[in-house]
């Protein structure tokens, strides 16, 4: 099974300068989303949620039937520590990335005016109310995908939080033979390999990682091994796109066996752009949700 390991600060420093040295060409992009990074552990530690109890019955019903244990609606989240990080974030890439910088101007305006509930925005998350989502970004005159990627990363201490204490309910022996996250539901957003080869899939909306069989497409459930396959860089084995035939939808896996610097998922998604790009090149679709597309 594999090993526990806290992300801190420093982890994340080492991971990032350990990245930036073996692809220069990532340096500026990683630069900007390390502040995101460390902005997001300073928030989780101030951030405050009350604990989720599930009812031994229920749990009892949700083990039998291969349900989640929650639904995204039911996170526990602390909002004032969110609008605190909500509001940093726009400040780092107000300084630091001219792409989101309008809309992170935007976003503060709208704040200090009263203009945006950041309450009534993060519920639309949560609540995967994407037609209301869609108003709030239009009011706002902000790119969808870009409010996704503001609001969701301002939410993930709470989310990440909740993952941790929730995972409490689990046996981490035993395996999760779902596609989908046993704590809340959401599709994964990067397959890890450890250990012996063993598969864990990493959740994109809460961070949690279970452990799951080897062999199969996590999006439509295919096992049949002849339309399942992979392809990789020439100079980097240990980063792999797992392709489905069949939903023609991809998902990239980290050999972390083979990794010679700390693994931060986060990190690991955005440090391989390249191969999304070239997965898109042949028609297929990201199983990844709309804030981890930025």
């Amino acid at each position: 099974m594999k090993e526990k390991k806290i992300v801190t600060v420093d982890h994340i420093q080492k991971a990032v300068a350990a990245v930036k040295a073996e692809r220069p060409a990532y340096e500026e992009l990683l630069g900007f989303y390390e502040k995101i990074f460390l902005a997001q552990e300073k928030a989780k530690e101030q951030t405050q949620l009350k604990s989720i109890q599930i009812p031994d019955e229920l749990l009892s019903i949700k083990r039998e039937e291969g349900f989640p244990l929650i639904d995204r609606a039911d996170f526990a989240v602390d909002v004032k520590a969110s609008e605190t990080l909500l509001r940093e974030l726009c400040r780092v890439a107000v300084e630091t990335n001219e792409v989101l910088a309008e809309a992170g101007t935007k976003l503060v305006d709208a704040l200090d005016q009263e203009a945006l509930q950041v309450s009534t925005l993060f519920s639309k998350i949560l609540s995967e109310d994407s037609q209301g989502f869609q108003k709030v970004a239009q009011e706002l005159g902000v790119d969808e995908k870009i409010l996704a990627f503001f609001s969701y990363n301002s939410l993930r201490p709470s989310l990440s939080l909740c993952a941790e204490q929730l995972a409490g309910y689990f046996d981490e022996d035993k395996l999760w033979k779902k596609g989908y996250c046993p704590v809340c539901g959401s599709p994964p957003a990067l397959s890890i390999l450890r250990d012996e080869g063993n598969r864990f899939l990493v959740c994109s909306f809460c961070g949690h990682e279970w452990h799951t069989q080897r062999i199969y497409c996590p999006f439509c459930n295919n096992q049949d091994h002849t339309k399942l396959h992979y392809f990789f860089g020439e100079e980097e084995k240990h980063y792999r796109v797992n392709v489905c035939d069949v939903c023609k939808k991809y998902l990239k896996t980290v050999d972390a066996r083979e990794l010679k610097h700390p693994i931060y998922f986060l990190l690991e998604q955005v440090s391989t752009l390249h191969l999304d790009l070239l997965a898109r090149e042949q028609g297929l679709e990201s199983g990844s949700p709309l804030w981890l597309q930025i």
